[in-house]
């Protein structure tokens, strides 16, 4: 259908457009389990998931499409539906208060804890009952600078494909498995099993971060646990972990906010294996202990 008499191209979808209206059941996380998809706005969110694909459409406002000509002809290139939208539209399909006019329909990326976890790996984060999806994003960001292996969601933590973790994760979520699970204590033992020591950061754990003796452990394959600003990973985890990591304070702070935190202990391990050998044995003990 084109504009009336115009000739200039589809007529933009709006509100009501049933295609729109099915986009706007994925900003529910219901409706993304029943549909098997997510929506993605902005333009480096869209860039991130053209790149890795697949993509099913793509929303654009006349004016996201005069600023990001190169993205309209990527999805083209791909294959990938390219929906014109009204203003009114585009807003129904963002949760932010400023839309970028560019949302785009991708497949759910999550995996089996035992796919994220195949072919030996070294490095994993696990996020435990982290309820803010701003975090969630900003966790996934940190581990995928960091070089994360994975992302592995337990128990009551938020979907990962919440517009707000999508938005804070800045196209990571594409770059690194993710996996979720409802059994924390099942993804504990998962990691274990594929060869992880389990850190779970802790304000009173008996491991100092910054000890030495703590950087051999550091430098073997370990899987950090992170739980939720407020209330922790919980006991049931801190007694299931191999190790229970504190981050020292040194000044008159009550804590540290969990992407600092989270940011901390994995570049910990990144200067690690960098520089020291693993312990031979690595959930026993820390080497010259």
């Amino acid at each position: 259908m084109t504009r009336s008499g115009s000739g200039e191209g589809p007529t933009p979808g709006t509100e009501r457009t049933p295609r729109v209206a099915a986009a706007r059941k994925l900003l529910r996380r219901a409706g993304r389990d029943r549909a098997g998809r997510f929506l993605v706005e902005g333009a480096q969110a869209v860039r991130e998931a053209l790149a890795a694909g697949p993509v099913h459409e793509l929303f654009v406002t006349d004016e996201a499409a005069l600023r990001h000509p190169e993205l309209l002809d990527a999805a083209r290139d791909r294959g990938v539906r390219v929906v014109p939208v009204t203003d009114r539209a585009a807003a129904g399909l963002s949760e932010t208060v400023t839309p970028q006019g560019l949302v785009a329909v991708c497949d759910l990326l999550d995996v089996p804890v035992a796919e994220a976890l195949a072919g030996a790996p070294g490095f994993v984060t696990v996020c435990a009952g982290i309820s803010d999806p701003g975090n969630v994003g900003t966790v996934v960001r940190v581990a995928d600078a960091a070089g994360c292996d994975a992302v592995l969601l337990a128990g009551d933590t938020v979907d990962p494909h919440n517009g707000k973790a999508v938005r804070a994760s800045t196209g990571s979520v594409f770059h690194l498995p993710l996996a979720r699970d409802r059994d924390a204590a099942g993804v504990l033992e998962a990691c274990r099993a594929a060869g992880l020591t389990t850190l779970v950061a802790d304000g009173r754990g008996e491991l100092d971060l910054h000890d030495p003796a703590t950087t051999p452990l550091l430098a073997g394959p370990v899987a950090w646990v992170l739980g939720s600003e407020a209330h922790g990973a919980g006991p049931g985890l801190l007694a299931a972990a191999d190790h229970r990591v504190r981050v020292p304070i040194h000044g008159r702070a009550e804590s540290l906010n969990l992407a600092t935190a989270a940011a901390i202990c994995l570049y910990a391990t990144v200067g690690a294996r960098a520089g020291v050998a693993p312990a031979p044995d690595r959930r026993d003990g820390i080497a010259g202990t």
